[in-house]
């Protein structure tokens, strides 16, 4: 066994989501490591501050799993793209990846569209354009929401959210509602 000490010559590369000099103020971060870290920084702000990046980044990432996934997506629609725009983005970079992924997953046809969003961003989609217009008790923003609510229910499950739509509207239309 070798137990000479070898020579290494490296360079760490260390992200956080802290804000260090705070955290070092409060004594949560050692100061003596923060200077040994920051010879270099780069500051990225998070998603939601770049919402100019957000039609890239998700075309991008469509063009890259529609090809991943054998999925033939040639288009996505503005509403898709205008609901992505709205969301905060909490999880950064890595949350839009996976809803794109999990978009083109569930995806049926050619075209994304907001169907093919997690129930959460539709629900959130559909509440807040419900906000905006002074007819959200218009029957189609009713539709929406109860759609929207029965996928929820039946885990994004279209087939059989389509059995118990009909059997809700018939129920609907003998019991005179």
């Amino acid at each position: 066994m070798n137990c000479k000490p070898t020579r290494v010559n490296v360079r760490i590369i260390a992200a956080t989501n802290r804000n260090l000099p705070e955290e070092i103020a409060k004594g949560r971060f050692r100061e003596d490591l923060f200077y040994r870290l920051s010879v270099f920084q780069v500051h990225l702000p998070p998603l939601r501050e770049r919402a100019g990046d957000i039609r890239l980044l998700a075309k991008a990432f469509v063009k890259n799993f529609s090809a991943q996934l054998s999925r033939p997506v040639t288009e996505i629609t503005p509403d898709f793209l205008a609901t992505l725009e709205l969301q905060p983005w909490k999880g950064n970079i890595r949350e839009l990846r996976n809803v794109i992924e999990r978009s083109l997953i569930v995806c049926e046809g050619e075209q994304l569209t907001i169907a093919d969003l997690p129930l959460d961003i539709q629900n959130a989609h559909y509440e807040q354009s419900d906000e905006e217009t002074p007819g959200s008790f218009e029957l189609s923003a009713m539709e929406r929401r109860h759609i929207a609510r029965v996928l929820e229910y039946t885990k994004g499950n279209k087939s059989l959210a389509a059995v118990y739509r009909s059997v809700t509207k018939a129920k609907a239309t003998t019991d005179n509602y």
